[in-house]
C-alpha cells in the first residue's frame, strides 16, 4: 500500500533553504568542480547501497541528470545552471546539514527536499537535456558522419533547445509576475 504524505514548506522554511543555498554557493568558491562531482557520485552509490526510501531515490534520479548536464561535453551546460547545480551537490553532500544524513529513513529528507527545489527551478534545462541525450543517441546510430559534422549537428540542436528553454522559461516567468510572491533558492 502506498501513502502520500503532503507537507508545506512555510516562507520562514524557505528562507532557511536560501541561507543553506548561500553556504553551499560559498562552498562551491572555494572547491574544484570534479571533486563535487566525485563526492556526489560517491554519495549516490552509498545512498543507493543503503536501501533508501523511494522519495529519497526518485530525487537522486533527478539530481543524476542534473550532474549529467554538468558533465556532458556535448551539452556544455550554461552559467548560471551550472552554478546552482553544483550548489545543489555541495548541500547534498554536506552530511551534517539541517537532518544529519546518518539518522536511519530521513537523513536524507531535506537533501530531498533541496534536490526537488532545485529540479523545479532548473526544470525546463533538464527537460532540453533530456530532449537533446534521446536526440544524440538516435542521431549516433542512424549517421556515422565524420567528427565535424556530428560536432555542428549537435551543437545546432544544442542551441535550439536552449533557445527553447527561454522560452519556457519566460512564459513561466510571466504568471509568476502576477503572484504576490515567487519562489527562488537564489
Amino acid at each position: 500500500m502506498t501513502m502520500r504524505v503532503t507537507f508545506e514548506i512555510s516562507d520562514k522554511d524557505l528562507r532557511h533553504f536560501r541561507e543553506c543555498m548561500q553556504k553551499a554557493r560559498d562552498a562551491v568558491r572555494d572547491a574544484e568542480e570534479s571533486d563535487i562531482i566525485d563526492a556526489a557520485r560517491e554519495l549516490f552509490l552509498e545512498v543507493a547501497g543503503a536501501n533508501a526510501p523511494t522519495f529519497i531515490t526518485a530525487r537522486l534520479e533527478q539530481l543524476e541528470a542534473m550532474v549529467g548536464m554538468l558533465t556532458d561535453e556535448d551539452w556544455a551546460m550554461p552559467e548560471p545552471e551550472r552554478s546552482r547545480v553544483l550548489c545543489a551537490l555541495v548541500y547534498f553532500c554536506d552530511p551534517e546539514d539541517l537532518i544529519p544524513d546518518s539518522i536511519p529513513g530521513i537523513g536524507y529528507l531535506d537533501d530531498a527536499i533541496m534536490i526537488e527545489l532545485v529540479f523545479r527551478e532548473l526544470k525546463h534545462e533538464v527537460e532540453g537535456y533530456k530532449d537533446f541525450v534521446v536526440f544524440r543517441d538516435t542521431f549516433s546510430t542512424r549517421m556515422r558522419g565524420s567528427g565535424d559534422a556530428r560536432d555542428a549537428r549537435l551543437k545546432t540542436k544544442r542551441d535550439r533547445l536552449l533557445e527553447r528553454v527561454k522560452r519556457r522559461k519566460a512564459k513561466d516567468a510571466v504568471p509568476e509576475a502576477k503572484k504576490k510572491r515567487k519562489f527562488s533558492l537564489w
